[in-house]
């Protein structure tokens, strides 16, 4: 087994391999969309949203199989808020108004309160306690799964059912980014190329970042239930920073909102294939105090941000909407109570 030290610099090197490709997914999704006709909201939740997830996927059904039901879990939920949090980050880089203040179609205030409905239903599944139903997966997680294919088609439909109606552009200036013009250039097949390559290298560095990421648990004594709600759910969560981030600087604000909402819901989907690798029963049931509080803590954040994209005029303080720095705060605290309620 390596060092510490030498655990540390390899995280982060793989962590910036992540940056890297999520950065690039973002102008992607961008022309891909153009190209085939599909709106910034619909390619950042789906899209946008399935790749940046792959780290989540590899990381916690890894976890599953080697039967770390703590980390599994804590990687997942304590992902949520911290993927939320980063559009505090991205908020700091728009111009102009709040991030929340761009998005004219309901498409991202419907992704919101999906989201919070299926974070409350999983929270409930394991209050009351999940139990198997069939091939190892509980009953609560498949309702979860059948949420999220039910949550997908209704975004999908009122995003296509608000096409024809005239709105106000998010930015006058889309399109003029020296990036964005060089990657619509491409066909189509180099556009499908390198999105698999992108997403071939956030697959890998997600596979080598779960067992970096068990060392250092291992290693650091702060156990794999802080580990996994903090070091690994950051370092998997880069590639939304970084793709919410090009997307705010090429004024795609619906796609970066959306990129966050998609990802933490497909999150929640990938608790079906975790429950079914996991070999000690419903994986649900191993929920600790930690994994609870992430959840709470996640439906905090996404209220928060619904409430910002109903009220559109909000005021700024450094540079964030008022909603951006109360996620902010909501995230500080979530660190707070999850190292205090740390377990081995």
């Amino acid at each position: 087994m390596l060092p510490l030290y030498a655990n540390l610099v390899a995280f982060a090197a793989l962590a910036a391999a992540v940056w890297f490709a999520g950065t690039r997914l973002s102008y992607l999704a961008d022309a891909l969309g153009a190209r085939i006709g599909v709106g910034h909201a619909i390619m950042g939740f789906l899209f946008l949203a399935a790749l940046t997830e792959l780290p989540e996927l590899v990381t916690t059904v890894a976890a599953a199989v080697q039967g770390d039901a703590a980390l599994a879990l804590n990687n997942m939920f304590g992902g949520i808020t911290m993927q939320t949090a980063i559009l505090a980050v991205a908020d700091a880089v728009a111009v102009g108004a709040t991030l929340t203040a761009f998005p004219r179609k309901p498409t991202t205030m419907l992704e919101a309160a999906f989201l919070i409905l299926l974070l409350a239903g999983t929270l409930l599944a394991i209050q009351l306690g999940d139990t198997v139903v069939v091939l190892k997966i509980g009953g609560g997680v498949l309702l979860l799964a059948l949420g999220y294919a039910l949550a997908a088609y209704l975004v999908t439909a009122q995003d296509e059912d608000d096409a024809g109606r005239p709105v106000a552009r998010e930015a006058p200036k889309h399109g003029q980014d020296r990036w964005v013009q060089q990657f619509r250039a491409l066909s189509l097949r180099e556009l499908a190329l390198q999105s698999a390559g992108a997403a071939l290298v956030i697959l890998v560095c997600g596979v080598l970042l779960v067992e970096v990421a068990q060392a250092i648990a291992d290693q650091s004594g702060l156990g794999s239930s802080f580990v996994g709600a903090t070091l690994l759910a950051t370092s998997t969560s880069l590639p939304e920073l970084s793709t919410t981030i090009a997307a705010v600087r090429m004024h795609a604000y619906s796609m970066a909102i959306s990129n966050i909402f998609g990802s933490n819901l497909i999150m929640l989907l990938v608790l079906l294939p975790a429950d079914l690798l996991y070999r000690d029963g419903a994986i649900l049931r191993e929920a600790g105090p930690s994994a609870r509080l992430a959840l709470l803590f996640g439906i905090l954040v996404t209220a928060v941000y619904l409430i910002g994209l109903i009220i559109k005029k909000k005021p700024r303080y450094f540079g964030m909407g008022v909603d951006s720095i109360t996620v902010l705060v909501l995230y500080a605290i979530s660190l707070v109570a999850l190292y205090s309620v740390r377990g081995p």
